[in-house]
Parts: C-alpha cells; structure tokens; sequence
C-alpha cells in the first residue's frame, strides 16, 4: 500500500522548515514553469510508467527524512513511493500531486511606516499575490485568490475584522474569491469601474478612494493588461500593481483581445507603466503575481520602482519600441482562460475548482 500526504499537511511541514525532500518525478517540459520551491527533480516519469518502481533504483536521496513524490495527478509519483519505501526510505505520494498543490500557500509580511501592516498571500502552486491590510484593526483584502476562511483567518490572527475587498482587475488565470469573501461577510466589494462583471459591486475609478481603519487606498486607472486595469496606491508608501507590472517584467495585453487589439493595449500599458514610473523611486510595488513559484522563505515578494525599472528593459523602452517587443513575446495562452474569465464575469466559482486552475502562471512578458 502507497502513503500519502495531501496538500494541506506539506504545505504545512514546509511553512514549519520541518526536513522533508520533495522529489519532483515529471518529465521537464511540465515542470518549467510550475513546480514546488525547494523540490529535487528526476525524469522519471517515462521509466516509472514502463518500469515500475525499479526506475528509481540507483536513485540517493538523504536517507534522514521523508522523501515526498510528486507528479501531475498523483499516479505515477505513488509508483515512485513505492520504489522508495521498498528500499527503506520514509516514502510518501503527493495526493493529487501538482494539481491539487494548486492551492497550497504561505505569506510574509511587513509593516509600513504608517503603521499599516501587509500581508502578502502568496499562492504558491499558481503564482497568485494577494494582500491583507491591517490598519488599526481594519483589514481590506486585494486580490483574494485563495477560500474566504483563509483571509478570515489571517485577519483574526491579527485582531482585525475585514472591512472590504478589491479587486485590481477581471482575471484570466484564476477564480476569483472576491464576491465570495464580501458575501459572506456582508462587506463592500470594489471593482475597476467596467461593462463585464454582472453582479453587484462599487465601482472605482481613476482618483477615488477606499478607506479602511486610518488609511486610505487610491485607485490609479493603468489599462493595458485589461482595459480596466487598476493599481491602488496606499498612502505614498506602496503600490499594489496587480497585473500591470512584475518584479521582473510587464502584464501581457493579449488576453480576450479581439484582433488588432493587443496593440491598442500594449500602448495603453506603455502609457500606464509611465504613469507608475512618474511616482517616488523608492516606492515599493508589489504585484498581483510572480512567474515563478514563491518558497517559504517568508520574504516580501517586490520591488522599489526604481529596481522595477533597473531590471526590465522593457520599462526603457519608447511605446512604439514597446509595443513591438511585448507582442513579439507573449508566452503561451493560460489553459482554460476562457472558462476562467467567463466565471469571475458571471461571479461564480464551481465547487471543485482543482483542475480548472491547474497550471503555472503565465501572465508576465518578461
């Protein structure tokens, strides 16, 4: 009989620093872009579906801790289990393996010289960043990508009751958990004003406000990624730029564009990064995701514009310059993006949500 351990509990082991070796069994393409921090890579995945456990024979790994599997599913890292615990190592399978490890997450955090504290929630399995503010025990929630409970959570742990949430745009690579956190807590939920959500929710435009505790939120409109695209300063101290700009590069305009109209888009994001670019260099910015998987290291995932702008040639560049370069490489299109925007649109979330949001995030141009 194959051991397992679900997402839940080695998420937790690593959030704890506890000793474990994950050992990634997938064949490279698949891990490229999506895999877990820390993790040991084999190419197993061939031999084990033709060999059976006697592909991972030869393979050493510290004989001092469990040794967790992981594939795609979760099928054939239990084969490797398998091989591993014949030979006397503590083997346990990934249940659901990378698909379920989707959800899996952990947060760091910092507190601004205001006294507003930030939590970055970081989805690590799918790239996502949202935020919890804490100021004088209101919190404000941006972005929420993960259950309600988990912001619910978070929020009492700091003695704080969430007053509202925002959203910085209609996304493509994941559901959003916005309506569902306001909802359920029968608080405001904030949208970029726009024609394509059909529920109920406040819209924001270019220069209004969201208060929470002694801080505000300031929208600041940067279409381009989508056409409603927002950034929401706070206070002069931070700014959360959602898909617009990255650590280490920019949002892609290509996403439900008609054609001709990743152009038009490219511009307008050309326009709104320098309308960023105009604000205190020594700003921190901190993006709605990353293109890599975030470890648990508890470090702010972000940047100072000015180290924003020193490591994207892209925010050198003039717009037609600009323009020509991003559509030249736009990556891959996210699976199921269609259903995904047709979903956040509409404000529903289906109840398994694992396979639909299976992948890697592939929002950024570098």
């Amino acid at each position: 009989m194959t051991h397992t351990i679900d997402s839940a509990d080695l998420r937790v082991w690593l959030v704890e620093g506890r000793p474990v070796t994950v050992l990634d069994v997938r064949p490279v393409d698949q891990r490229r872009d999506w895999f877990i921090p820390g993790s040991l890579h084999a190419d197993l995945y061939q031999r084990l579906k033709t060999e059976g456990a006697r592909a991972i024979e030869g393979l050493a790994l510290p004989a001092d801790r469990p040794v967790v599997t992981v594939c795609e599913a979760g099928v054939t890292s239990a084969i490797a289990a398998e091989g591993l615990a014949a030979r006397g190592y503590h083997a346990l399978s990934l249940s659901g393996g990378m698909n379920a490890w989707s959800g899996a997450w952990n947060t760091a955090g910092l507190a601004l010289a205001s006294g507003t504290r930030v939590v970055q929630v970081r989805r690590t399995g799918k790239g996502c960043l949202s935020y919890l503010l804490v100021s004088q025990g209101e919190a404000l929630v941006i972005d929420a990508a993960l259950d309600p409970q988990t912001y619910l959570d978070l929020a009492a742990q700091r003695g704080a009751r969430i007053v509202a949430a925002v959203d910085t745009h209609v996304h493509a690579d994941h559901l959003s958990r916005s309506r569902a956190l306001t909802l359920r807590l029968g608080v405001p939920l904030h949208l970029p004003a726009q024609d394509r959500v059909r529920y109920p929710h406040t819209p924001l435009a270019d220069g209004d406000q969201v208060a929470f505790g002694s801080t505000n939120l300031h929208v600041l409109r940067t279409p381009g990624h989508t056409w409603e695209s927002s950034s929401y300063l706070l206070e002069g101290e931070a700014i959360f730029t959602g898909d617009t700009l990255f650590v280490d590069g920019v949002g892609r305009p290509d996403l439900e564009a008609r054609a001709g109209e990743a152009r038009e888009r490219a511009a307008a994001l050309h326009a709104s990064l320098q309308r960023l670019l105009t604000l205190p260099g020594d700003m921190l910015a901190l993006p709605g995701h990353s293109s890599r998987p975030i470890p648990f290291d508890g470090e702010i995932l972000g940047a100072t514009l000015a180290e924003a702008r020193a490591s994207s040639e892209l925010l050198m560049l003039d717009r037609e310059a600009f323009v020509e370069r991003v559509t030249a490489r736009v990556p891959p299109t996210p699976e199921n993006h269609r259903r995904i925007v047709a979903l956040n649109e509409a404000g529903e979330l289906p109840d398994d949500t694992t396979e639909l949001e299976a992948g890697g995030n592939r929002c950024a141009i570098g």
